[in-house]
């Protein structure tokens, strides 16, 4: 084994947290692991480890080579991806994940034609809600809504995400139509909640153009943006949604938008998230896929809502949308 080895398994022992669980991933010895430590601080000339019998702490010189250590990893993995860029056909696998809603309707189709296209791709697609772990869970691409929390990952907005209110013409013609929000506000509404976010607020702009908000009077709550929907077309309550969440409701008339000339913050823009900066091929290509397929100036799911761009103050941005939802 080599000095570079040696320094990615010493990254290795770090992430893991003890030379066992190393071994244990390596299907090697746990005493290979400690004598390859040794190896390297003698290569290196420095003590990284202070060890006990149970556990091991970095040292001050540890802790500089823990960060080069990183550095060398990427640079190794985007070598390897240039490398992989020069293949003639793309191959290997193919790990994604999105928001539900979005994987079902925008990141599913573009799959089973990118399949049909580039047969020796592999796909995995994981349509989860929950905050993933991009990097520790190997995902080459993930599509969510609104910037990664980590601030190392790599963010690309792909599409404006708009909001638009929408009730059943039987929830008007039973509490009839509002005309102000503080209207709006006594109505009952099915609102999304979930262990990351529970909206209890519903922002607008008022007649001077200040941004301000209104409670929502929530009498159904759900995490999953369909079920609202459901819920929004029996007629019992109204919802608040980003327009992706729209298929054809509005369409065939069984939700209509409703206060379309007040003014909206747009939601949180649709994002895809991939943790380096050089993609192998496969997911370049996957990715620019998705983003053709879903419309690079109008979103695909705007064409689902007539007159959309005549509604809720809508104005043409030269910068992603960054919505101010509360919770």
């Amino acid at each position: 084994m080599d000095t570079t080895s040696r320094i990615l398994m010493f990254l290795e022992v770090v992430e893991q947290g003890s030379f066992a669980k190393v071994a244990e991933r390596r299907n090697i010895d746990r005493s290979v692991v400690s004598k390859q430590m040794n190896k390297l601080e003698d290569d290196l000339g420095v003590r990284l480890l202070n060890r006990t019998t149970r556990s091991f702490s970095l040292t001050a010189a540890g802790s500089e080579m823990l960060k080069k250590a990183k550095e060398l990893r990427e640079l190794l993995g985007e070598t390897l991806t240039i490398a992989q860029n020069y293949h003639t056909e793309p191959k290997g696998l193919l790990k994604v994940t999105s928001s539900t809603i979005i994987g079902k309707r925008y990141i599913l189709p573009v799959a089973i034609e990118f399949q049909q296209r580039f047969p020796q791709v592999e796909v995995e697609i994981r349509l989860e809600d929950r905050l993933v772990d991009v990097v520790g869970e190997g995902y080459d691409l993930a599509f969510r809504v609104g910037p990664p929390r980590d601030s190392s990952l790599i963010s690309r907005a792909i599409a404006r995400n708009r909001m638009l209110i929408v009730a059943a013409p039987k929830f008007l013609e039973t509490y009839g139509e509002p005309k102000t929000m503080q209207q709006l506000a006594k109505l009952p509404a099915a609102t999304y909640a979930s262990d990351a976010l529970k909206v209890s607020q519903l922002p607008y702009y008022d007649s001077k153009g200040n941004e301000t908000t209104i409670t929502i009077n929530s009498q159904f709550r759900a995490n999953d943006g369909d079920v609202l929907i459901s819920k929004a077309i029996s007629g019992t309550a109204y919802c608040a949604v980003p327009a992706f969440v729209i298929s054809d409701e509005v369409m065939s008339g069984r939700l209509v938008p409703i206060l379309t000339h007040v003014k909206l913050p747009d939601y949180h823009s649709v994002q895809a998230v991939y943790p380096h900066r050089g993609l192998p091929v496969r997911t370049q290509l996957f990715f620019e896929a998705v983003r053709d397929f879903i419309g690079k100036e109008t979103p695909n799911w705007e064409k689902n809502i007539p007159d959309f761009d005549k509604m809720y103050g809508f104005e043409v941005k030269d910068s992603s949308p960054v919505g101010r939802w509360t919770a």
